[in-house]
C-alpha cells in the first residue's frame, strides 16, 4: 500500500465527514414536505367521509395511519435547520468535494512529500544559519559591503575573522576601512598592527610600529599596543626599554588580566639587563660573552652570526632540538632577518610536525616569543 493511496483514503474520509451533516439535513427538509401531504390526505378522508364514499370504520383506520405518519413527519422538521436550502446544500457539497483537495494538494506539494527522509530534532531546533560555513558567511558580509562600502560596523566585525581565516591582507584593508568610516580609536590600531606584525612572521615592522604608536597616542593603557611596542624594543636589540615597557604594563595590570602571563614570559626573557647587540640569541657561554665586549661591533656581529650559522646547520641535520629552533628564530628576529626568521619557523614546524609534544613545546615557545604558534 503506497503512501499516495493511504493520503486517497484521509482525504476521501475527510469529504465524507463534511458531507454526511449535508445529506440529513436534506432528508429533514425533505420531512417538512411530508407533513403537508399528510395534512392533505386527511382532509380528503373527511370529504369521502361526508360524502359517503367511505364509512366510518374506514375513515377512522385512515385517520390514525396518516395521523401516525403526521407526527413522525412534524418531528423531523422541527428538527431540520432553518434555512437550509437545496442550493447552499449543492453548493456546500461541489466546494466540499472539489475545493478540499485543490486545498490540500496545494499545500502539501510544495511543502512536503510522503518519501522525505526523518528530519532530526536537533535540525530542526537549531538556529537557522548554524550550519553554514564561516566562508560563506564572511561572503555575504563581504557582499553586503560591496553594497555599503562606509558600514564601519561591518568592517570591524569582518576584519578579524579575515585574520583568523588566514588572509591578512584582506583583514588589514577591512581595518583600515573600521577606522576611516568608523573614527580612530586605540583598539582598531591595535588590531591592525597585530596583522601587519602577524603577517611578517612575528617582526614588528615600521607600518606596525607606526600603528602601535597611534593606538598609544590614543590610550596609553592600551594593553596590546604596549606589548608589541616593548617587542619592537626587544627586537631592535633594546632590551632595557623593552623590560621597563613591560614592567609598566604589570604594575597597572589587575591580578587577573589574561596578557599577564604572556608579558610575565616576555619580561622573563629579555632578563631586565642591557646585552650587546645582536647577543641575546643564540645564548652565548660565559667566557664567550666576556670576550664578545672585548669586540667592536663588527667583529661582534660576525661572530654572532657565525654562531647562528653553525646552529642552523645543525638544526637540519637533527631537527629534534625545540629550544634549538626557537633560539634561531629568535636569534633572526634581533638580527633582522625577517626572511629567514619565516623559512626557519617553516622548517621547524616541519621537522616536528609529527611529534605532538615537540608541536605543543613549539608553538608555546614562539608564542613567547611574541610569533602566532
Amino acid at each position: 500500500m503506497t503512501p499516495w493511496f493511504v493520503f486517497a483514503l484521509m482525504t476521501a474520509a475527510a469529504i465524507f465527514a463534511v458531507l454526511l451533516p449535508l445529506g440529513l439535513g436534506a432528508r429533514k427538509a425533505a420531512s417538512g414536505e411530508e407533513v403537508a401531504v399528510y395534512k392533505d390526505q386527511l382532509a380528503e378522508i373527511e370529504r369521502d367521509l361526508s360524502s359517503g364514499l367511505i364509512g366510518k370504520a374506514e375513515a377512522e383506520a385512515a385517520r390514525v395511519e396518516i395521523g401516525r405518519r403526521l407526527l413522525a413527519a412534524a418531528d423531523q422538521a422541527q428538527d431540520a435547520p432553518a434555512g437550509n436550502s437545496l442550493g447552499m446544500r449543492r453548493i456546500a457539497a461541489v466546494l466540499a468535494l472539489v475545493g478540499l483537495p485543490v486545498v490540500v494538494l496545494g499545500v502539501y506539494l510544495p511543502l512536503g512529500s510522503p518519501l522525505l527522509p526523518d528530519f532530526p530534532l536537533v535540525a530542526r531546533t537549531g538556529p537557522s544559519n548554524g550550519s553554514q560555513p564561516l566562508e560563506a558567511l564572511v561572503n555575504q558580509v563581504e557582499q553586503h559591503l560591496q553594497k555599503n562600502p562606509t558600514d564601519a560596523r561591518g568592517w570591524n566585525v569582518l576584519a578579524p575573522v579575515l585574520a583568523r581565516l588566514g588572509r591578512p591582507d584582506d583583514a588589514i584593508r577591512a581595518y583600515r576601512n573600521a577606522i576611516t568610516y568608523g573614527g580612530d580609536k586605540a583598539a582598531l590600531r591595535a588590531d591592525l598592527g597585530e596583522v601587519i606584525t602577524a603577517s611578517a612572521g612575528g617582526v614588528v615592522t615600521a607600518d606596525a610600529k607606526t600603528e602601535f604608536e597611534r593606538a598609544h597616542a590614543l590610550d596609553a593603557d592600551e594593553p596590546k599596543s604596549n606589548y608589541f611596542l616593548g617587542l619592537a624594543a626587544e627586537q631592535d636589540g633594546r632590551k632595557t626599554d623593552a623590560a621597563a615597557i613591560w614592567r609598566a604594563m604589570l604594575a597597572k595590570a589587575p591580578a587577573d588580566a589574561p596578557w599577564r602571563p604572556l608579558v610575565t614570559a616576555s619580561l622573563k626573557r629579555v632578563g631586565g639587563g642591557e646585552a650587546p647587540a645582536g647577543a641575546e640569541a643564540p645564548a652565548l657561554p660565559a667566557e664567550t660573552m666576556a670576550a664578545a665586549k672585548a669586540m667592536n661591533d663588527g667583529d661582534r656581529e660576525a661572530m654572532i652570526r657565525g654562531m647562528v650559522d653553525r646552529l642552523a646547520t645543525r638544526l637540519k641535520q637533527n631537527g629534534d632540538d625545540v629550544e634549538g629552533w626557537l633560539r634561531l628564530v629568535r636569534a633572526y628576529m634581533v638580527m633582522g632577518d625577517v626572511d629567514k626568521a619565516k623559512s626557519a619557523l617553516s622548517e621547524a614546524r616541519q621537522a616536528v610536525a609529527n611529534d605532538a609534544e615537540h608541536l605543543r613545546q613549539l608553538n608555546e615557545g614562539l608564542k613567547a616569543l611574541g610569533l602566532d604558534g
